[in-house]
């Protein structure tokens, strides 16, 4: 019997809808059902041949065993070996290299020394730092945000030095980058699921969370932004191996800005995304958890890191004249 297992916290929907879908599509030889897991001996012979993981991010002991059950022939989605190394600078400037459009971004020291260390380790970091170069490179109004968190934690936008100062100055411990900030026209969350399907969904970032998901879910404006996400969204996720992710693209001007797309347990709860966008994806890591199952591929060689960097062109994308979001911006109507 091939069994795929859900990992899960908090969520009351996505889970068990996923559970119930899988045993419903009747596959011979194959069922789901929660993990159940106590200790962890190193030799622990496996029990899945599929998990998919939707809490590991804020629960080391997860982590740990799921890295475990991949050395022993699990498949896990998404795989945790990469997850724990990836960040979304790092996104940023593969993305960047892939040629997928990405608001200027820079990364930026620690305000506060990182625990257990003092200003005697940072001897490699130039003071005072080359700020004014900074702001003139990514420009205002601009994104102060953690290099790699989610939830829109700590997220705050600053229209000039003083205020990025006022909340830097408030960030700690925090490695944050600074992104310019996309004035954009529309703007949306995309599910891709397996590296194949996309699932656009017209977000609204700056609603109440509960209303984000526009209802109705309008389509892209035109047939050629609706394909430059899906192909850019599909291009992402190849490339850092994730089988099931949101990319969430700003649109200014015409062009679709990847703005985050490290979200690889991605909200899923009905309450949040709606009836039609939670069908959806049930529907999508069903299927995928399925194929996986059955096929039995082993994950291995997702676990060699030139398989995922090797995925990137290693020539930058050609720039003519001014920035992209620059032209953009002239191209928008004055309000």
């Amino acid at each position: 019997m091939k069994k795929i297992g859900i990992l899960f916290g908090m969520e009351n929907t996505f889970p068990p809808a996923l559970v119930e879908k899988i045993n419903a599509m009747k596959v011979d030889g194959v069922e789901a059902e929660f993990v159940k897991i106590g200790g962890i001996r190193m030799d622990e012979p496996k029990k899945y041949d599929v998990i998919i993981d939707r809490i590991s991010q804020d629960i080391e002991f997860y982590r740990a065993y799921l890295k475990n059950a991949a050395l022993h022939g699990t498949i896990v989605v998404n795989n945790p070996f990469w997850w724990t190394a990836d960040d979304k600078f790092f996104n940023y400037a593969l993305a960047n290299k892939m040629g997928v459009a990405i608001p200027p971004t820079v990364i930026l020291p620690h305000n506060k020394h990182p625990e257990g260390t003092t200003d005697q380790s940072m001897r490699n970091l130039i003071f005072p730092l080359n700020w004014q170069e900074l702001f003139d490179y990514v420009g205002f109004p601009a994104f102060l945000k953690p290099y790699s968190g989610g939830g829109w934690k700590h997220v705050y936008k600053v229209h000039s030095p003083e205020e990025f100062f006022q909340h830097y100055n408030q960030t700690g411990r925090l490695c944050m980058t600074l992104q310019h900030g996309v004035e954009f026209d529309e703007y949306y969350r995309c599910y891709v699921v397996g590296q194949e399907k996309v699932h656009i969904m017209k977000y609204d970032p700056k609603a109440p969370h509960h209303e984000r998901y526009v209802k109705g879910n309008p389509p892209p404006s035109t047939p050629a932004l609706k394909e430059r996400i899906e192909k850019d969204g599909l291009s992402l996720c190849r490339a850092l191996g994730y089988d099931l992710n949101t990319v969430e693209f700003a649109v200014e001007g015409g062009v679709p800005y990847a703005i985050d797309f490290l979200n690889p347990a991605p909200d899923a709860e009905i309450t949040s995304v709606g009836q039609e966008n939670f069908d959806w994806i049930v529907n999508a890591v069903a299927e995928m958890a399925v194929k996986m199952a059955v096929s039995g591929e082993s994950p291995v060689k997702e676990l060699r890191w030139a398989e995922f960097l090797a995925a990137a062109p290693t020539q930058k994308p050609e720039r003519k004249g001014e920035p992209e979001w620059v032209a953009a911006r002239k191209r928008k109507p004055a309000k």
